[in-house]
Protein backbone atom coordinates (compact mmCIF):
# COMPACT_ATOMS: atom_id res chain seq x y z
CA UNK A 1 0.00 0.00 0.00
CA UNK A 2 2.81 2.70 0.79
CA UNK A 3 4.05 1.83 -3.14
CA UNK A 4 1.12 2.86 -4.30
CA UNK A 5 1.71 6.42 -2.95
CA UNK A 6 4.52 6.56 -5.31
CA UNK A 7 2.95 5.38 -8.61
CA UNK A 8 0.96 7.33 -11.04
CA UNK A 9 -2.34 6.37 -12.20
CA UNK A 10 -1.64 7.34 -15.60
CA UNK A 11 -1.66 5.36 -18.17
CA UNK A 12 0.77 6.61 -20.51
CA UNK A 13 3.75 6.88 -17.94
CA UNK A 14 5.39 3.92 -15.89
CA UNK A 15 5.20 4.06 -12.12
CA UNK A 16 8.12 5.84 -10.07
CA UNK A 17 10.19 3.39 -7.90
CA UNK A 18 11.16 4.88 -5.03
CA UNK A 19 14.57 3.91 -4.20
CA UNK A 20 16.07 5.46 -8.15
CA UNK A 21 13.87 8.14 -7.43
CA UNK A 22 15.32 9.21 -3.64
CA UNK A 23 19.19 8.60 -5.44
CA UNK A 24 18.32 10.57 -8.13
CA UNK A 25 17.33 13.55 -5.81
CA UNK A 26 19.86 13.26 -3.31
CA UNK A 27 22.70 12.72 -5.91
CA UNK A 28 21.37 16.25 -7.38
CA UNK A 29 21.15 18.20 -4.11
CA UNK A 30 24.86 16.96 -3.13
CA UNK A 31 26.06 17.96 -6.44
CA UNK A 32 23.85 21.54 -6.18
CA UNK A 33 26.04 21.65 -3.32
CA UNK A 34 29.08 20.95 -5.27
CA UNK A 35 28.41 23.49 -8.02
CA UNK A 36 27.51 26.61 -5.16
CA UNK A 37 30.77 26.22 -3.54
CA UNK A 38 32.50 26.66 -7.03
CA UNK A 39 30.37 29.34 -7.91
CA UNK A 40 31.58 30.76 -4.40
CA UNK A 41 35.50 29.93 -5.02
CA UNK A 42 37.50 33.63 -5.45
CA UNK A 43 34.09 35.47 -6.43
CA UNK A 44 31.71 37.76 -4.59
CA UNK A 45 28.29 36.23 -3.98
CA UNK A 46 24.84 36.48 -2.35
CA UNK A 47 23.66 34.32 -0.12
CA UNK A 48 19.66 33.57 -1.56
CA UNK A 49 21.33 33.15 -5.06
CA UNK A 50 23.83 30.58 -4.04
CA UNK A 51 21.28 28.71 -1.51
CA UNK A 52 19.07 28.32 -5.08
CA UNK A 53 22.23 27.40 -6.93
CA UNK A 54 22.46 24.60 -4.64
CA UNK A 55 18.66 23.34 -4.04
CA UNK A 56 18.02 23.89 -8.20
CA UNK A 57 19.61 20.91 -9.59
CA UNK A 58 17.00 18.81 -6.65
CA UNK A 59 14.26 20.35 -8.26
CA UNK A 60 14.58 20.01 -11.37
CA UNK A 61 15.56 16.43 -10.82
CA UNK A 62 11.80 15.85 -9.26
CA UNK A 63 10.23 17.48 -12.17
CA UNK A 64 11.77 15.62 -14.91
CA UNK A 65 11.24 12.31 -12.70
CA UNK A 66 7.75 13.50 -12.31
CA UNK A 67 6.78 14.05 -16.01
CA UNK A 68 8.38 10.71 -16.94
CA UNK A 69 7.42 10.79 -20.35
CA UNK A 70 4.23 13.02 -20.17
CA UNK A 71 4.63 15.09 -23.26
CA UNK A 72 1.53 17.73 -22.18
CA UNK A 73 3.28 17.56 -18.34
CA UNK A 74 6.51 18.08 -20.16
CA UNK A 75 4.94 21.21 -22.52
CA UNK A 76 3.27 22.89 -19.15
CA UNK A 77 6.83 22.70 -17.07
CA UNK A 78 8.90 24.62 -19.98
CA UNK A 79 5.87 27.02 -19.82
CA UNK A 80 6.71 27.49 -15.87
CA UNK A 81 10.25 27.30 -16.58
CA UNK A 82 9.66 30.54 -19.19
CA UNK A 83 8.00 32.45 -16.89
CA UNK A 84 10.71 32.72 -14.16
CA UNK A 85 12.94 33.94 -16.38
CA UNK A 86 10.16 37.45 -16.89
CA UNK A 87 10.34 37.31 -13.05
CA UNK A 88 13.93 37.65 -12.02
CA UNK A 89 16.37 40.25 -12.13
CA UNK A 90 19.04 39.66 -15.15
CA UNK A 91 22.12 38.23 -13.94
CA UNK A 92 25.83 38.39 -15.13
CA UNK A 93 27.13 35.80 -18.02
CA UNK A 94 28.70 33.89 -15.05
CA UNK A 95 25.44 33.51 -13.01
CA UNK A 96 23.53 32.52 -15.84
CA UNK A 97 25.73 29.95 -17.09
CA UNK A 98 25.96 28.11 -12.97
CA UNK A 99 21.80 28.56 -13.42
CA UNK A 100 22.36 26.34 -16.73
CA UNK A 101 24.86 24.00 -14.94
CA UNK A 102 22.58 23.17 -12.21
CA UNK A 103 19.78 22.82 -14.89
CA UNK A 104 21.77 20.33 -16.68
CA UNK A 105 22.87 18.12 -13.57
CA UNK A 106 19.31 18.05 -12.61
CA UNK A 107 17.99 17.12 -15.86
CA UNK A 108 20.77 14.24 -16.20
CA UNK A 109 20.16 13.06 -12.51
CA UNK A 110 16.11 12.70 -13.21
CA UNK A 111 16.70 10.92 -15.87
CA UNK A 112 18.65 8.54 -13.99
CA UNK A 113 21.99 9.11 -15.13
CA UNK A 114 23.50 9.84 -11.81
CA UNK A 115 26.78 8.44 -12.46
CA UNK A 116 27.11 10.96 -16.07
CA UNK A 117 26.18 13.82 -13.48
CA UNK A 118 28.65 13.17 -11.25
CA UNK A 119 30.70 13.42 -13.99
CA UNK A 120 29.76 16.29 -15.62
CA UNK A 121 30.35 18.29 -12.71
CA UNK A 122 33.55 17.23 -11.54
CA UNK A 123 34.64 18.62 -15.24
CA UNK A 124 32.65 21.40 -15.67
CA UNK A 125 33.88 22.44 -12.05
CA UNK A 126 37.58 21.69 -12.31
CA UNK A 127 37.44 23.52 -15.17
CA UNK A 128 36.24 26.30 -13.76
CA UNK A 129 38.76 26.06 -10.47
CA UNK A 130 41.27 25.83 -13.52
CA UNK A 131 40.29 29.23 -15.24
CA UNK A 132 40.06 31.07 -12.17
CA UNK A 133 43.47 29.88 -10.38
CA UNK A 134 44.65 30.84 -14.02
CA UNK A 135 43.25 34.09 -14.23
CA UNK A 136 41.53 33.07 -17.45
CA UNK A 137 39.47 35.85 -18.97
CA UNK A 138 40.42 38.72 -16.94
CA UNK A 139 41.44 40.95 -19.73
CA UNK A 140 42.05 44.39 -18.78
CA UNK A 141 40.28 44.41 -15.45
CA UNK A 142 43.41 44.60 -13.91
CA UNK A 143 44.68 47.60 -15.03
CA UNK A 144 40.88 49.58 -16.01
CA UNK A 145 41.13 52.30 -13.73
CA UNK A 146 38.72 56.15 -13.25
CA UNK A 147 40.45 59.07 -12.50
CA UNK A 148 38.71 62.22 -11.24
CA UNK A 149 40.75 65.30 -11.68
CA UNK A 150 39.35 68.36 -10.04
CA UNK A 151 40.73 71.90 -11.73
CA UNK A 152 40.23 75.36 -11.34
CA UNK A 153 36.91 76.77 -13.57
CA UNK A 154 39.90 79.46 -15.27
CA UNK A 155 41.80 76.43 -16.28
CA UNK A 156 41.49 74.78 -20.00
CA UNK A 157 41.36 70.97 -19.24
CA UNK A 158 40.54 69.92 -23.16
CA UNK A 159 44.15 68.89 -24.10
CA UNK A 160 46.04 69.99 -20.64
CA UNK A 161 46.10 66.07 -19.94
CA UNK A 162 46.80 64.31 -23.48
CA UNK A 163 50.15 63.76 -22.88
CA UNK A 164 50.05 62.63 -19.38
CA UNK A 165 47.48 59.76 -20.42
CA UNK A 166 49.93 58.95 -23.33
CA UNK A 167 52.80 58.16 -21.44
CA UNK A 168 51.04 56.00 -18.51
CA UNK A 169 47.30 54.93 -20.47
CA UNK A 170 46.65 52.43 -23.16
CA UNK A 171 43.74 54.19 -23.62
CA UNK A 172 41.64 57.34 -22.49
CA UNK A 173 38.34 58.01 -22.58
CA UNK A 174 36.51 61.39 -20.52
CA UNK A 175 33.41 60.31 -19.22
CA UNK A 176 31.64 63.49 -17.49
CA UNK A 177 32.96 66.94 -16.52
CA UNK A 178 30.73 68.44 -13.71
CA UNK A 179 31.26 71.55 -12.06
CA UNK A 180 31.31 72.18 -8.05
CA UNK A 181 31.91 74.08 -5.10
CA UNK A 182 29.50 76.71 -6.57
CA UNK A 183 30.78 76.71 -10.24
CA UNK A 184 34.73 77.31 -9.00
CA UNK A 185 35.86 73.84 -10.09
CA UNK A 186 35.51 71.72 -12.76
CA UNK A 187 35.31 67.55 -11.60
CA UNK A 188 36.24 65.47 -14.62
CA UNK A 189 36.14 61.86 -14.34
CA UNK A 190 38.08 59.70 -17.03
CA UNK A 191 38.06 56.08 -17.73
CA UNK A 192 41.68 54.63 -18.50
CA UNK A 193 43.54 51.54 -18.90
CA UNK A 194 47.13 51.84 -16.63
CA UNK A 195 50.15 50.48 -19.42
CA UNK A 196 51.81 49.98 -16.09
CA UNK A 197 49.66 48.81 -12.39
CA UNK A 198 52.72 49.87 -10.31
CA UNK A 199 53.18 53.66 -12.10
CA UNK A 200 49.78 54.72 -9.90
CA UNK A 201 51.96 57.05 -7.77
CA UNK A 202 54.24 58.97 -10.48
CA UNK A 203 51.08 58.80 -12.65
CA UNK A 204 49.32 61.10 -9.30
CA UNK A 205 52.30 63.43 -8.99
CA UNK A 206 52.09 64.51 -12.75
CA UNK A 207 49.10 65.26 -12.90
CA UNK A 208 49.21 67.09 -9.85
CA UNK A 209 51.34 69.23 -11.04
CA UNK A 210 49.46 70.06 -13.69
CA UNK A 211 45.61 70.44 -11.71
CA UNK A 212 47.50 72.90 -9.10
CA UNK A 213 48.00 70.32 -6.42
CA UNK A 214 43.91 69.83 -6.58
CA UNK A 215 41.95 66.73 -5.38
CA UNK A 216 42.60 64.15 -7.55
CA UNK A 217 41.44 60.08 -7.28
CA UNK A 218 42.02 56.75 -8.77
CA UNK A 219 39.73 53.95 -8.38
CA UNK A 220 38.80 50.80 -9.96
CA UNK A 221 36.80 51.15 -12.59
CA UNK A 222 33.38 50.43 -11.84
CA UNK A 223 31.41 47.75 -14.22
CA UNK A 224 28.08 47.44 -15.30
CA UNK A 225 26.64 43.77 -14.80
CA UNK A 226 28.39 41.46 -17.43
CA UNK A 227 26.78 40.76 -20.50
CA UNK A 228 26.51 37.72 -22.82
Amino acid sequence: MFDSLFSTTDTVTTAISLTPFVVSVATALALGLVVALCYCFKSRYNKGFVTTLAMLPAIVSVVIAMVNGNVGAGVAVAGAFSLVRFRSVAGSARDIGFIFLSMAIGLVCGMGYVGYAALITAILCGGFFVYQLVGFGSGSEATDRTVRITVPEDLDYTSLFDDLFARYTTYCELVSVKTVNMGSLYRLVYNVGMKDATAERAFLDDLRCRNGNMEISISRQETIAEQL
